[in-house]
């Protein structure tokens, strides 16, 4: 029995998963430290921070990443070298750029930016790009090999680092901001020398990419660059329009609560899709349309049924999570802008429940080589989501129906996704549901068989 709940235990699923829930834990106590030991408009300029580094970030490794991870599951020693080369080369130039043009920016336009509530971003965001590369190239390259022990190890300094400062700092310390920010720079800088050293950042490889690899993941590239900048818009657009608007960084500090309910609901996402897209891109260079399928419908089920489970919970007991996460200040109606905290995580946790099909949507037609339908679909969510947001904010000064807007532009999505899979896969949606109660239902009877086998030997 226990070497084969061992097996269980080394599977990709429950690696990615269990490294990703680790890290969710150090995030999302960070977020509930930092929640107490800022004011409100202090945090509202932290989270601005993340938010639009976040946001830059997919620019930064949007143009090769999902491309590196297609094509290294099929590649030759040789290739592999050459794309890895190529990933760091273009890594490294699309971070030069962007740091010349934020510097430049605040350079010229430094007034507006300092009272906008962006100017911690525009000040060490380019630097906190520079140091946080050569890990973020490794996590790319580790999670195409599926070595998911080594990315929990990456991700476990750098978030588990910067925790352990914030308790610090909690309880002793009592640093300022722009303190943090600069430990938080710090914890970057050791994760990318561990990344270094351990050679799985794949800067030693520059010298061998080649213009047919640099113009392989550049052409994959342009589509999923921005797939992914439109995803993470889906995501920030609420914030920073929030942050522009009249409603002011109480409310982005108000909001971000909430959003952090869909940073949790993207744990398993992440996970699955981790494991899935590698395994799905194999199978489509491979051409078993069959195998691409059978993994469509196992993840996108096995998701659905896990995300029905999280959303009732959630629903069920909003209000303490803003109590664990915020703390009770958050829990009531805020005085200062009228929006409650609890009734948009409720509406946040019924968005939950159209996730998974459409990030599985999104994985299968970047999978069988359809970047540019992804990236259409997308262009379409965010249309609808930039239009619901303006029109929630400006005309009705509603954060709840912000939430809601999440919702309409995401069945957009689903839809929209679903028309161009069929086309390419000619799928039986049914088949979701059954595949998904087979993943559960075979994972209970290993269980319940070991446990009759053990019975039956003792």
């Amino acid at each position: 029995m226990k070497k084969k709940l061992n097996k269980i235990v080394r599977e990709d699923n429950f690696l990615s998963l269990t490294g990703n829930l680790v890290i969710a834990l150090f995030g999302i106590s960070g977020f509930a430290i930092l929640a107490r030991s800022l004011s409100v408009d202090m945090f509202g300029q932290w989270v601005l921070l993340i938010a639009a580094g976040s946001f830059i970030e997919m620019f930064r490794f949007g143009i090769t990443n999902t491309g590196l991870i297609r094509y290294l599951s099929g590649a030759t020693e040789e290739a592999r070298i050459k794309l890895i080369g190529s990933n760091a080369l273009i890594g490294a130039a699309a971070t030069i750029i962007i740091a010349i043009i934020i510097i430049g920016c605040n350079i010229f336009f430094y007034q507006s930016i300092q009272h906008s509530g962006y100017g911690l971003f525009f000040t060490w965001y380019p630097l906190l790009a520079v140091v946080n590369l050569p890990w973020n190239n490794a996590l790319v390259v580790l999670q195409a090999d599926r070595n998911y022990g080594k990315i929990l190890a990456l991700k476990a300094i750098n978030s588990g680092g910067f925790f352990i400062i914030l308790v610090v700092n909690f309880y002793f310390l009592k640093m300022t901001l722009l303190q943090i920010v600069i430990a938080n720079i710090i914890i970057n800088v050791l994760t990318s020398l561990v990344s270094i050293i351990a050679g799985w950042d794949g800067l030693k490889h520059i010298k061998k990419a080649t213009v047919a690899t640099n113009k392989t993941l550049l052409h994959f590239g342009k589509y999923t660059t921005f797939t992914l900048v439109g995803t993470n818009l889906l995501r920030s657009a609420d914030t920073l329009i929030i942050s522009l608007s009249p409603l002011g960084n109480a409310a982005v500090a108000l909001y971000s609560i909430p959003l952090k309910l869909t940073e949790l609901q993207q744990i398993p996402l992440r996970s699955f899709a981790a494991t899935a897209f590698p395994k799905m891109s194999k199978a489509s260079l491979q051409g078993k349309v069959a195998e691409v399928k059978e993994l469509f419908y196992t993840y996108s089920g096995a998701l659905t049924y896990l995300f029905i489970f999280v959303s009732l919970f959630t629903f069920a007991f909003a209000d303490l999570f803003v109590l664990f996460l915020a703390g009770k200040q958050y829990v009531q109606t805020d005085p200062a802008t009228g929006f409650n905290a609890v009734n948009i995580v409720r509406v946040f946790s019924l968005y939950g429940l159209l996730l998974p099909i459409d990030r599985m949507t999104g994985i299968g037609l970047d999978s069988i080589n359809k970047p540019n339908i992804n990236a259409l679909k997308v262009l379409f969510m965010v249309i609808a989501n930039i239009a619901g947001d303006l029109i929630a904010i400006f005309i009705f000064k509603s954060l709840i129906l912000v939430a809601v807007a999440s919702i309409l532009f995401t069945l957009l999505g689903i839809w929209i996704g679903m028309i161009f899979l069929n086309k390419e896969l000619s799928l039986h949606y049914g088949e979701i549901f059954t595949h998904g109660a087979k993943f559960y239902r075979s994972i209970f009877n290993k269980l319940t068989n070991y446990r009759y086998v053990r019975v039956a030997k003792l």
